[in-house]
């Protein structure tokens, strides 16, 4: 990110630029902040190409054609796909790409030992922009803060970001509305994230399997009926549980082994104050009992598909089971 920032505020831009990874609120926002730097206000010079299909050779006119009036033409091409194949066209004639323009992708996905991935590697910038660290989006929501005046501290940051969890548009979001909940004062309270911010879906299933482990079915039923009133399908539910039944046990046996927490993190690609929850959690568990919930799980995934059950009443049925 930060050879994106230099080439934003030198305004020296590279022919290609390809922007992939997770978190989407970084790719748009390096998206548009490109798109402004480079054009500006200009929208003759600008051609958007989205999906997949995408005509390889009214591409490459477009790129050979000079700018009108202007110093930049800019090429936008969103979720082409075209770096999870060949794209042998598009690869070789990349290094041919003019000075004077330039070509921005943004994709979900890459194969990085594809031609057209290792050609813009060649010619300009690739960026992964994955979810970020617990201390990357402290340090980013903090700053959002201070521009408004407003302080927290660590301990109700990270009460946030158990709330919200780790993508950058919900944080965003549920920080909008701290701002305009604390109007008046430049303190945010853990009270204030309490009152006003929305637990997230993952966060609800990780209360539930706190209220199975400690055998309170009523107040796992009532995170159940909530989740419904969301609109959550039974079976999306079942599948959290089951995912979270499956990360207690994995956590579970690497702590077992001694494997330290941030390496579980890594492993898991979670960040470390979740493994940090979930580990106090797995202790609640014989390894045994984790078992037997996963092959709950599916065996109640197969009941609803077989038809001798309905989904709702078997997630029910789940959460009551006592093992």
């Amino acid at each position: 990110m930060q050879t994106l920032d230099q080439d934003i505020k030198k305004r020296a831009f590279k022919r290609v630029y390809l922007l992939y990874g997770e978190e989407n609120f970084l790719k748009r926002s390096y998206k548009n902040r490109l798109k402004e730097a480079i054009l500006g206000d200009d929208t003759m010079n600008f051609h958007h190409f989205e999906g997949k299909g995408m005509d390889i050779p009214e591409i490459i006119g477009l790129a050979d054609t000079m700018p009108f009036f202007a110093e930049k033409r800019l090429l936008l091409l969103e979720d082409s796909g075209l770096f999870k194949g060949s794209a042998e066209q598009l690869a070789a004639y990349l290094p041919q790409l003019p000075e004077s323009t330039c070509m921005l992708f943004v994709e979900s996905e890459v194969d990085k030992r594809g031609k057209l991935y290792k050609a813009v590697k060649k010619v300009g910038y690739a960026a992964e922009l994955g979810r970020q660290t617990p201390a990357q989006l402290s340090n980013w929501a903090a700053r959002l803060l201070a521009r408004e005046g407003k302080k927290i501290t660590g301990a109700t940051m990270e009460l946030l970001l158990s709330k919200t969890g780790d993508d950058m548009e919900n944080i965003r979001s549920e920080l909008d509305k701290l701002i305009s909940y604390t109007l008046g004062r430049d303190v945010i309270t853990a009270q204030d994230v309490e009152a006003i911010c929305t637990t997230q879906l993952t966060n609800k299933i990780f209360e539930m399997i706190g209220a199975i482990s400690s055998r309170k079915v009523q107040r796992a039923m009532e995170l159940y009926e909530d989740l419904l009133l969301l609109r959550e399908p039974p079976m999306r539910i079942l599948f959290l549980i089951a995912r979270q039944f499956n990360q207690l046990l994995t956590i579970k046996d690497m702590a077992g082994k001694g494997v330290a927490k941030a390496e579980i993190a890594s492993g898991l690609k979670l960040p470390p104050f979740v493994v940090g929850k979930l580990l106090t959690q797995s202790r609640a568990f014989t390894r045994e009992q984790l078992l037997s919930y996963l092959e709950l799980c599916v065996e109640t995934e197969e009941a609803v598909k077989q038809g001798r059950l309905q989904d709702r009443l078997a997630v029910e049925i789940l959460i009551c089971k006592r093992i």
